[in-house]
């Protein structure tokens, strides 16, 4: 009683009544300042302008060594990463795939739900910023006990009631609290970048599946065409050796032609049905068969491909700006452990009634009210505070080396992609001119034949050779079908960013 009426000189109270011992509980409430002098005022001031410092390092983005351009592309401020993904092949079957998984998908639900997650957390952190407000109420009752304890000058049985709004507050002196609050809105951020990661990779992987779909399609009908091609040849080759006109040689050589052939048909088919399985997983869905043009590879024109700045790429790629929160997090984690050596200052205070009757809660003069503050700080702690900010920095190091790591292995994956592309461009075009040579040979051979002046040997000959070099073209299309999108997904495309509240992202527009 002593101690409250020093520091509140008007404060009237029953020396007789403890409030904490009625109560039947003691309530620390953090307030015990208070202005009786001009020293104690400035003190407050003193106090009100730390709370504006925040200790720790401020972040700065480390310094990255990128390419003034990339290797096979000359400098462009545009990118074909900037390109909705919806403008990317003109493909409406694909467009309406692309969509599905976006809806579906359950590694991305898998994402939106962490997202959910982080957002709360830091909801959490940045309560601390407030007041913690509560309320208490209780009845109780004892004999001959004061403070909790057996008293032989305590009053006789009874009830006691009690009713209390309490709060308390951190001042956040040292900025330890807005170090937190940094570190879970950059684990946030961090965790929105996963997401878009996730779509980049799920647009791509759709695209991929879809495009190796169609190419065992195509694969499917040349085997159709060259068992068909190999059974007329065994067809004829049969009727020669009944007739002695041909030998058991061109027969054989026929028949293995043909069972080659066909028992690439199984396979083809196997992989399909595997490949439509893996989609329709991508999609949401139970695994089953793809609706699509079985003709469409062939017709699946490649995009122009403006690759960009390679510096643009830290802008555009959800795994490098991923990678930059998880170290801003890290950063202000050390400021989190370097707040850990200075006092804390908490605030509390406490308003209640208590009563032996129910019905003087609600009038009478029973209150109860306190006002305290406490400093908190650390004097010895055997190391443990110097070990947390060693901690700290090891993390920041790490999320640094991961982060130049990340940027890195952007920079390997577009130059990848870009040679991949030229390249198996000029792959293609040697592959189709070898193609339509053996197509000639075919031609020529079978003309030869007709007119008498070579074997149907002979156009066999050129027919084993002319099926294998349609399947590596198809192969070849494929590779550059796999490429394309594989520099869209290294380039960061596959996401758009929404531009107005009310347009969602990762959607085309109507």
């Amino acid at each position: 009683m002593n101690a409250l009426s020093s520091f509140f000189p008007n404060l009237n109270l029953n020396p007789n009544h403890n409030p904490l011992h009625v109560m039947g509980k003691e309530i620390m409430i953090r307030i015990k300042i208070t202005i009786r002098s001009v020293p104690l005022l400035s003190a407050g001031l003193i106090v009100l302008l730390l709370a504006g410092c925040a200790v720790g390092p401020t972040y700065k983005r480390p310094a990255v060594n990128s390419p003034t351009t990339f290797r096979n592309a000359g400098s462009d401020t545009n990118s074909l990463g900037d390109l909705p993904w919806w403008q990317l092949f003109q493909d409406p079957v694909l467009k309406n795939l692309i969509q599905t998984s976006l809806t579906n998908n359950y590694d991305l639900r898998i994402a939106a739900a962490r997202i959910e997650q982080s957002r709360e957390i830091l909801v959490q952190t940045r309560s601390a910023y407030y007041p913690q407000v509560g309320y208490e109420l209780g009845v109780g009752g004892g004999k001959n006990v004061s403070g909790g304890l057996p008293s032989p000058t305590g009053k006789g049985a009874g009830k006691e009631y009690f009713g209390a709004l309490d709060a308390s507050w951190e001042i956040d002196l040292w900025g330890r609290v807005r170090r937190l609050s940094e570190s879970a809105r950059a684990q946030y951020f961090a965790t929105e970048e996963a997401r878009r990661d996730v779509t980049v990779s799920l647009v791509s992987g759709v695209a991929q599946s879809y495009f190796q779909i169609l190419a065992l399609d195509d694969e499917l009908v040349i085997a159709k065409n060259a068992t068909n091609s190999f059974a007329e040849s065994l067809r004829i080759f049969d009727e020669r050796l009944r007739g002695g006109v041909a030998s058991k040689l061109e027969t054989s050589a026929a028949e293995a032609a043909l069972d080659s052939a066909a028992a690439t048909i199984p396979e083809l088919r196997r992989q399909i049905v595997a490949q439509e399985d893996s989609l329709s997983v991508l999609l949401g869905f139970n695994p089953g068969p793809i609706s699509r043009d079985t003709n469409a590879f062939n017709q699946t024109t490649l995009p122009d491909i403006p690759p960009g700045l390679p510096s643009s790429l830290m802008e555009r790629r959800p795994d490098v700006r991923q990678a930059e929160q998880l170290m801003i997090s890290a950063n202000a984690q050390i400021g989190v452990a370097k707040a850990n050596f200075y006092p804390q200052l908490s605030l509390s205070g406490l308003f209640g009634r208590v009563s032996p009757e129910l019905s003087m809660l609600t009038g009478g003069g029973a209150n109860a009210w306190e006002a305290a503050a406490e400093v908190v700080g650390p004097i010895f702690q055997g190391g443990q505070l110097r070990a947390q900010v060693r901690e700290a920095r090891a993390v920041w190091d790490e999320t640094r080396l991961s982060y130049q790591s990340t940027i890195l292995r952007a920079f390997q994956e577009v130059a990848d992609a870009l040679t991949s592309r030229e390249e198996l461009s000029r792959e293609r075009d040697f592959q189709s001119r070898a193609v339509a040579a053996y197509e000639e040979a075919v031609k020529v051979a079978n003309q030869r034949y007709r007119g008498g002046q070579a074997s149907y040997y002979e156009l066999l000959q050129e027919q084993q050779l002319l099926f294998p070099a349609q399947n590596t073209l198809a192969q070849v299309h494929l590779n550059q079908l796999l490429a394309t999108v594989q520099l869209y997904k290294a380039l960061g495309g596959g996401w758009i960013a929404p531009t107005s509240p009310g347009q969602p992202a990762d959607s085309p527009k109507n």
